[in-house]
Order: structure tokens, then sequence, then C-alpha cells
């Protein structure tokens, strides 16, 4: 591996994409120290946690982090952005323009589509700007957070958060296209690890007993040699092509397989689903005015409750199924495969080819759901059981994240190395 990176650092052109990965990480985390006007940090770090950490707000303050619970400019991470994503894409399924904009357009539909996304992230930005605002100018235990109070402070913090959830996206995407690996995967994944000393410490400042730190270890490096394998795992359909005769020349006959992959939409339907059900329990703690001892909140909206655990997995299984038919098209795969000549031993070309490949994907789309369902939840139950695990900031969600990210970013490097004849970390 050691060989590997520095055959990559001998290549210019891979070396300045590194170089470009790691600078744009440095401005992230220095983005994570610098607080927005008017606010206390100290005081709202001591808020966090005192009453929010144990909430659902101790997942995104990871996610972030550990900016969120500082009122950095870039409190808001990513988050404004892949909410933004969610709804551009489900609103493409939705509404045939969109739709018909991103198939039938190509390039230039797909650069509008992310015009799109650009400006609904900047909305979602001044949303949850308020939002935050609300919470910290009147926290639950009277505690003074903000230094000044007033229109102009407000505005000045609200468009602070604002600017910064805009600035982690243009990062992202400058990643994507001068960097190493997808931008916006890359800084959530350095926002996780960023989190990773103070799960350590927590491991190790007496919370728990020396064989429960043991224990925790073990299960997390068991979780991820899990993810990786799942990961990795693929359901491989035969292909074989019919001789074609062209002149004197023979062509096709071989045989292939069609590899669907058992984890085919990655860690985005973990990520979509945590965004999508932490909206109601997050607009609860940034409106003071809702109740958080009434039932709808704590049998509902709070991550110990068996419904909120049901919604959870529930998503995961939608956005499972939402990614694998927008991948997936076995229509489309089929008419490919009878325009090319082949064909799937014992099935006829047409809808016999799309019907088996429809049933295999459902098949894998059921494990794979179910897989990300409880790596997921797996902290949840155990944080229901023993609140002590609440201060654990790597959970589930969080390791498929990293993982993934890891893998995804090393293939990446994998590919730029092979293009110029290097043996590759696979290997």
């Amino acid at each position: 591996m050691f060989k590997t990176l520095r055959s990559a650092w001998a290549i210019p052109e891979l070396r300045k994409k590194l170089m470009f990965t790691v600078f744009a990480l440095l401005l992230f985390r220095i983005g994570h120290v610098i607080p927005v006007p008017f606010v206390d940090a100290g005081a709202m770090g001591a808020y966090f946690d005192s009453a929010l950490n144990s909430t659902v707000l101790g997942l995104y303050n990871a996610m972030s982090g550990s900016a969120f619970s500082q009122a950095s400019v870039l409190a808001l991470g990513i988050q404004p952005y892949i909410n933004a994503s969610i709804i551009v894409q489900l609103l493409t399924v939705a509404i045939p323009p969109l739709e018909r904009m991103a198939k039938e357009q190509g390039e230039i539909g797909k650069k509008k589509i992310e015009r799109i996304t650009r400006y609904t992230t900047v909305a979602l930005g001044l949303l949850l700007g308020f939002a935050y605002y609300t919470m910290i100018a009147n926290p639950a235990d009277g505690s003074q957070i903000l230094t000044e109070t007033g229109f102009w402070p407000g505005l000045v913090i609200v468009l602070a958060f604002t600017a910064g959830s805009s600035a982690v996206m243009w990062l992202g995407e400058q990643i994507t296209a001068h960097g190493i690996g997808n931008g916006i995967s890359v800084l959530l994944f350095a926002g996780i690890v960023a989190s990773l000393p103070s799960m350590f410490s927590s491991l190790t400042s007496g919370l728990f007993d020396w064989w429960v730190a043991v224990i925790i270890g073990v299960v997390l490096l068991l979780l991820i040699v899990f993810i990786v394998f799942v990961n990795d795992a693929e359901r491989r359909i035969p292909i074989q092509y019919a001789k074609r005769v062209v002149g004197r020349k023979v062509y096709g006959g071989q045989s292939t397989n069609l590899p669907i992959k058992v984890s085919m939409s990655g860690v985005l339907p973990v990520i979509f689903a945590s965004s999508i059900i932490n909206v109601p329990a997050t607009l609860y703690q940034f409106i003071p005015s809702w109740n958080k001892n009434g039932f709808l909140y704590k049998n509902v909206f709070s991550s110990d409750s068996v419904i909120y655990l049901v919604l959870y997995g529930l998503l995961i299984f939608f956005f499972s199924w939402f990614y694998s038919t927008i991948q997936y098209d076995p229509t489309e795969i089929s008419n490919n495969l009878k325009k090319n000549g082949g064909f799937i031993p014992g099935f006829r070309p047409g809808k016999p080819t799309s019907d088996f490949i429809k049933k295999v994907i459902n098949k894998i789309l059921v494990f794979g759901a179910i897989y990300l369902a409880i790596v997921a939840m797996i902290p949840m139950v155990a944080s229901a059981a023993n609140h002590n695990f609440q201060y654990l900031a790597i959970g589930g969600t969080s390791i498929i994240i990293v993982v993934g990210v890891a893998l995804e970013t090393v293939k990446a490097l994998e590919a730029q190395l092979l293009m110029r004849h290097y043996k590759g970390f696979l290997d």
C-alpha cells in the first residue's frame, strides 16, 4: 500500500489531485473553528452537551464534525446540500418536465439539475439557519448564548450559517472536479472522522468499564468487516452473446456476466433516511413552544421509541428501492442485450429476460435494505437499552458512511493508477 502511495505521489497529475484534496479538507476543518458573530461558542457547547447531545441532533453534530455544537460558520455542514439533492431527485421523478430535462438533454440537462440543486441548497440553508438562530435565541434551559439580540444580529447569524452551507457545497464540488473521489462524500467522511477523538475519550474516561470498552471495540471492528464484505458482494447474471458472421470474420460467441451489487445504492439510503426522519425531531428542538414531553415527540420522533425505529427502517427500504429503480431499468437492460445479440441462458430475449432481471434485483434489494437497516439501527437499539451509548460519536450510520466513502475513494485512486499501468491497492 505504501509502495502504491509512493507510485501515486510520483505522478504529477495525481500528486496535484491529492494535494488539492488535502488542502480543501484543511480549509474545511479551519471553517469548523470560525465562530459565527454574536454567538458565545462556549455557552452553546455547554447547552448542547447538557440538553441536546442525547437527542437526534447528536447525530447531526457527529456528521458535521462537532461544528454544530460549536456554532461555527460551517455548523449546518453538508446537510442542506444532501436534503436539496433528495428534494430535487424526488421532484425529477415526480415532475415530467424535470425528468425530460435530466434524460433527454444529456450534459446540459444535468448541469441545469445541478443548478436547481444549488439554489435549493441556499434556500434550505436560509431555513435551517433561521431555525438554528431561533433555537439559540430561546434555549430551553434559559442560558444566554447570544451576546447581542435584535434584528440585525439575527440577520447576520442566519446569513453566516447560509454562507457556510454554500461554501461547503462549493468546496465539495471543487474536490469532485479537481481532487480525488466524490467531494461531498469526502467532506462528510472528514466531518465524521473528526468526531473520533471524542468517542475514544468517552471510552477511556470511565464512562464504561474496561471490558465494555473492549466489547464495543470488537463489535465496531466486526461491523467494519461485515460492511466491507457486503459492499464488495455482487450477484452475477451470466450473459451469452450469439455468434455473428460479418464478411469473413466471426464476432461474438463469448460469455460474460451482468454484475449487480448487493449494496447497489451504497450509503445514500441511510443518509437520506437519516435526514428525513430527523426533520420533525429537529424542528421540535428548534421551536421552543413545541412540547418535547408530549406523546408525539416521545413516542414517534424520539430515537428511543419503537415507532421511530420502524419508520427509519421503512425509509431505508424506500430509498433503497428508489435508487434501484434509478440505477437499474430491467426493460432497458433487456433491450440493450437484445440489440447486441446477448441473452441470459434459459430465458428468451425481451419480456422474459426483463422479468428475470427485475426478480433478481428485487431479491438483492430486500437483502441490501435489511443489511443497511440492521447496521444503522444497532447503535440506536443499544442507546435505548443503555443511554451511555449515546455518547459514542460513531454509530451504525456513521460507520457505513466512513467505510463506504473510504472504499469509494480508494477505488477512485485505484482507477487513476490503473490508467497509468501501476499496481493498485487491491492487488
